[in-house]
C-alpha cells in the first residue's frame, strides 16, 4: 500500500487528527474520496450526485484555515450525506425520479457539519421516500453491497453504508425512520447510531415521518460514529424540542461499567412469520457470551412490546404521504409509494392522532423492561442482506409482508424515539455481514456508545474489510 492510500484509508477520528498535525491535506484526503466515488460509480453505485468541484475548492480553502491555525472537530475532512437531507444546491431527491429542485440552503445538520469543518462530498442513494430496507429503484438502479455485489447494502441508507463499508468516504449522516441506519450498517459491518429523537435536527423536514425519523450517523468504528454524532447533534432555533447534550466521544473512551443486558429474540407482532436466520443467531449469540465474558449479566428477556404497531403504520403512511405530496410529478412515483401514500391519507386526522397519543403507554409498558436491565440486545435484522432484485416487481402488500419478516426488530424503537446501536455481530457461513442492536431507554445514548465501544476494543471488527477494499492502514 502507498502512503498516500494508507492516509486516506483512516477513519474519520484519525483523518481529522491528521490533517489537523499537518500529516495530510484537505485537499489529498478529498480528491482520494472523490477518485473511489468515481472509480465505484459502476459498481457500488453508492451515491447520488458528487459535488467535486465544490469539494475540492473547499478543501483548499481547509487547507488555507489549517496553515493560519484553525482547528475545528472534523476541519477539512471528507464526508458523504444522505440524499433525503438538504445539501444548498443540490436537489434533495430522496430516491425519487423527477425534476426536483436544488435546495436552497443546507439542512440543519448539515449546517453544524459544515460548522465543525467537514466537506460534504456528495449525496448517497436511497430508496424511494426511505421506505425499504433495500437501496434500488429505476430513478438510479442499484447500489451494491461491497461485501457481495449480488446483494443489497440494505436501506433506506443503504448508499452511505456501502459508501463508508468500501472506503469511499470514513463516516456519512443517514436517518432511521424504522432501521434506516441500523439495517444497513448490519448488513455492511459498520457502527451505526440512531440518535434519540430531538438528539439531531431534521429541520427543514420537522417532526420528520410524524417523529419517527432521526438522522445519525454510519462509520467503520464507534469512535468515528461518535464524532460524527457530535459534530451534528443540536437543535435548530425553530425546533421546540430541544435535548441536553451529550459527549458521545467522551463515552466511546469511557468503560460502561457492570452492566445488565435483556437478550430478545422474540421481536413483537407484525402478522407474518419472521424466522430467524441460524446465521444470525449464532452471530447474535456470540455477540451475547461475548458480554458475558466483558463481566455483563445477560439473560433472555422479552420486552412487552403490545401491538406497537398500530401505533407504527398511520405515523409511517402519514409520512410518505406527505413526501409523495410534495413530488412535483407523482405520476412518477412507484406504485407501491402511490399505494402508500393513499393508506396514509387513510390513516390521517383521527387516527393519526390517535397513533401519536399511545406514544406515552407505550413508553410505560416497554420500558418496565428497564426497571430490571440496562440495555436489550436483539438481532438488528432476522435474515442476511437479501440479494439484489428480491423485491423487484412485488406489490406493495407482499413488499410490506416480506420486509417486516426479514427486518422485525428495528422499527419499535423509532416509535418509542429512544436510542438505538447497531454493532457488527459477524457473517454467515457464506460471508454476508450480520449486525445486533443495542437499545436503550431515553437518554441512554452514551451508555450504548461506552458499551459499544468496550464491544469494538474486544473484537475488533474494524479490521475486517470488504473483498477488494482498502484494508485498516497499520
Amino acid at each position: 500500500m502507498t502512503p498516500h492510500a494508507a492516509v486516506t484509508d483512516l477513519g474519520l477520528v484519525e483523518q481529522a487528527r491528521l490533517v489537523r498535525e499537518g500529516g495530510a491535506t484537505s485537499a489529498a484526503l478529498v480528491r482520494a474520496a472523490l477518485d473511489r466515488i468515481e472509480a465505484t460509480r459502476d459498481t457500488l453505485n453508492a451515491f447520488r450526485c458528487v459535488r467535486a468541484d465544490a469539494a475540492l475548492a473547499e478543501a483548499a480553502d481547509a487547507d488555507r484555515r489549517l496553515a493560519a491555525g484553525e482547528r475545528l472537530p472534523l476541519l477539512g475532512v471528507p464526508v458523504a450525506v444522505k440524499d433525503d437531507t438538504d445539501v444548498a444546491g443540490l436537489p434533495t431527491r430522496f430516491g425519487c425520479a423527477g425534476d426536483v429542485p436544488p435546495a436552497a440552503s443546507d439542512g440543519e445538520a448539515v449546517r453544524r457539519l459544515r460548522a465543525a469543518g467537514a466537506i460534504v462530498v456528495g449525496k448517497t442513494n436511497s430508496c424511494e421516500l426511505g421506505q425499504w430496507p433495500f437501496t434500488e429503484g429505476p430513478a438510479f438502479g442499484a447500489t451494491r453491497n461491497p461485501w457481495n455485489a449480488g446483494h443489497t447494502p440494505g436501506g433506506s441508507s443503504g448508499g452511505a453504508a456501502a459508501a463508508v463499508a468500501a472506503g469511499l468516504v470514513p463516516a456519512a449522516l443517514g436517518s432511521d425512520g424504522a432501521g434506516s441506519i441500523r439495517i444497513p450498517a448490519a448488513w455492511t459491518h459498520l457502527v451505526g447510531i440512531k440518535p434519540q429523537r430531538g438528539r439531531v435536527s431534521v429541520h427543514p423536514y420537522d417532526d420528520c415521518f410524524e417523529g419517527l425519523t432521526v438522522n445519525g450517523p454510519l462509520a467503520r468504528t464507534v469512535a468515528d460514529a461518535a464524532l460524527l454524532l457530535d459534530a451534528v447533534a443540536g437543535a435548530h432555533p425553530r425546533e421546540g424540542f430541544r435535548l441536553p447534550a451529550v459527549d458521545a466521544s467522551a463515552a466511546a473512551r469511557r468503560d460502561p461499567g457492570r452492566l445488565r443486558v435483556a437478550l430478545a429474540w422474540r421481536p413483537p407482532f407484525t402478522g407474518t412469520r419472521a424466522p430467524l436466520h441460524p446465521g444470525v443467531r449464532r452471530a447474535v449469540t456470540a455477540l451475547a457470551e461475548t458480554l458475558a465474558r466483558l463481566g455483563h449479566t445477560v439473560e433472555e428477556a422479552r420486552p412487552d412490546y403490545g401491538l406497537v404497531g398500530l401505533g407504527f403504520l398511520p405515523r409511517a403512511t402519514a409520512g410518505i404521504a406527505a413526501y409523495a405530496d410534495r413530488h412535483p410529478d407523482p405520476a412518477l412515483l412507484d406504485p407501491r409509494t402511490r399505494g402508500a401514500t393513499r393508506t396514509g391519507h387513510r390513516l390521517g386526522g383521527r387516527l393519526l392522532r390517535a397513533a401519536r397519543a399511545r406514544e406515552a403507554r407505550q413508553h410505560r409498558r416497554i420500558g418496565a423492561l428497564f426497571t430490571a436491565y440496562d440495555v436489550v440486545l436483539t438481532p438488528t435484522t432476522a435474515v442476511p442482506p437479501p440479494r439484489i432484485g428480491a423485491f423487484d416487481g412485488l406489490p406493495g402488500w407482499r413488499t410490506d409482508l416480506a420486509i417486516a419478516a426479514a427486518c422485525p426488530y428495528a422499527w419499535p424503537w423509532n416509535v418509542l424515539g429512544w436510542p438505538a446501536v447497531n454493532v457488527p455481530a459477524g457473517f454467515t457461513a457464506d460471508g454476508l455481514p450480520v449486525g445486533a442492536q443495542l437499545l436503550g431507554p431515553g437518554g441512554a445514548e452514551e451508555r450504548l456508545v461506552s458499551l459499544a465501544a468496550q464491544l469494538e476494543d474486544d473484537l475488533r471488527w474494524y479490521e475486517l474489510r470488504p473483498p477488494g477494499a482498502p484494508a485498516p492502514a497499520a
